[in-house]
């Protein structure tokens, strides 16, 4: 049960918890962070269903080329579709993580259990900025500031509620977040993506 200082900091009560020249509640901040996250995962949805088009284009390359017994451009056009697969899996893998952290700050949300929930969340963000830059730096760069965000919703939290602060690091519970999305990526790119021809001696390589 939140006590009455605590609501209001929330924002459950008239009064707003102001800190750092902000008067925005606890509570409004993690549903805007909630939507912040909606739309970069509407984008990866978008730029991953461009990839796959694009994989499908250069897997019909490998093909004709493997038809027309041209082994060299059929692994150049391989070699094409794994560097893709690559940057597929690791959009899904992000994706997915999003999916669990949305779900935490919803829960976040209804319960109030502000520092004990957000300290997976920091962590799972801080990898996958990380693992962004190179291929989306926008979506790293806001990554990066949802993170602060949710760090100074954690340190208040912590601080109001005597449990002290928190610098974000790569709990066991973020890990475990981190490892369940990989593996359901794995599942999906074997969905989305077909097994190259064998001959072109490239198809471990696409898929790794």
């Amino acid at each position: 049960m939140l006590g009455k200082d605590f609501q209001k900091m929330w924002g459950n009560g008239q009064d707003k918890f102001k800190v750092k020249g902000s008067n925005e509640p606890l509570k409004y901040r993690l549903v805007n962070a909630h939507y912040k996250i909606s739309s970069m995962i509407s984008r990866l949805d978008a730029y991953i269903a461009k990839m796959q088009e694009r994989d499908k284009i250069l897997f019909e390359r490998v093909v004709e080329a493997q038809m027309a017994k041209d082994v060299q451009r059929a692994a150049m056009y391989a070699n094409e579709v794994a560097e893709i697969r690559k940057i597929s899996r690791q959009l899904l893998t992000t994706q997915i993580a999003l999916e669990q952290v949305q779900l935490r700050l919803e829960t976040v949300t209804e319960l109030g259990d502000v520092f004990v929930n957000l300290i997976p969340v920091l962590g799972v963000v801080n990898e996958l900025k990380s693992a962004l830059k190179g291929i989306m730096p926008e979506v790293s760069l806001e990554l990066t500031e949802l993170g602060e965000g949710l760090q100074e919703i954690v340190t208040e939290s912590g601080e109001f509620t005597g449990m002290g602060s928190y610098a974000a690091a790569s709990s066991p519970e973020a890990r475990k977040i981190l490892e369940e999305a990989s593996i359901v990526a794995e599942q999906r790119m074997k969905e989305k993506f077909p097994d190259l021809p064998v001959s072109s001696g490239l198809t471990s390589k696409s898929n790794t």
